[in-house]
């Protein structure tokens, strides 16, 4: 069982973004049959059977096991990953793409990270089935800046140290070296309600 699947087939995609198919799923975070997530979610076993048919078919939903039951043959299944993410490549020509976008803008922003979504998405597929680890590096942290200037200064920092490294490390062409990409984002935190209240007031 994943993690995390990040699912680029419309159809798959189309199946998550169902509720009574959501909340199959939910439950067979454990295996489980057809009778066992009927009773759990309060539906008739032939109709969450039929469902999990689709669901297995979509490969969301994956055989863990086939056990004698009352002369019947019970199928135990288990959804392929604890959480799903829906690739905008499932999107097909309606998906975000930088390079159709306005550079700093908050769309842009968003663009940028759907892509990485897609690829990354992709590779992890990919190292999966290769049965090998996919090399990435995540950077993710918050900063609270006490005014614009600061963060203007933060910024100009931060953009001088990756040309940095990136002037030191980068080489056009080295044998059997492989591009990789590097993203920088960075966005005001959305408000939560309860970590903002034990936060002190600004004056």
């Amino acid at each position: 069982m994943l993690d995390l699947d990040v699912i680029g087939d419309p159809a798959a995609a189309s199946a998550v973004l169902d509720p009574l198919r959501c909340r199959i799923l939910s439950v067979l975070g454990s295996p489980g049959s057809a009778t066992t997530v009927a009773a759990e979610i309060g539906e008739s076993r032939q109709k969450v059977n039929y469902h999990l048919r689709t669901l297995e078919r979509l490969g969301l939903v994956r055989l863990v096991e086939e056990r004698a039951r009352r002369g019947l043959t019970e199928r135990v299944v288990q959804a392929s990953a604890e959480s799903y993410v829906v690739s905008p490549a499932a999107l097909g020509d309606m998906a975000p793409d930088p390079a159709r976008t306005e550079p700093f803008s908050a769309a842009y922003l968003v663009a940028v990270a759907a892509r990485l979504v897609v690829e990354v998405g992709e590779l992890a597929r990919r190292a999966e089935r290769a049965r090998r680890p996919l090399a990435t590096l995540t950077i993710d942290t918050e900063i609270r800046f006490a005014s614009a200037a600061d963060r203007a200064a933060f910024t100009e920092e931060l953009a001088t140290a990756v040309r940095g490294l990136a002037a030191r490390y980068h080489d056009e062409s080295a044998v059997g070296g492989r591009w990789h990409r590097l993203v920088v984002a960075a966005h005001p935190r959305p408000a939560h309600p309860q970590r903002e209240s034990n936060e002190p007031k600004e004056r």
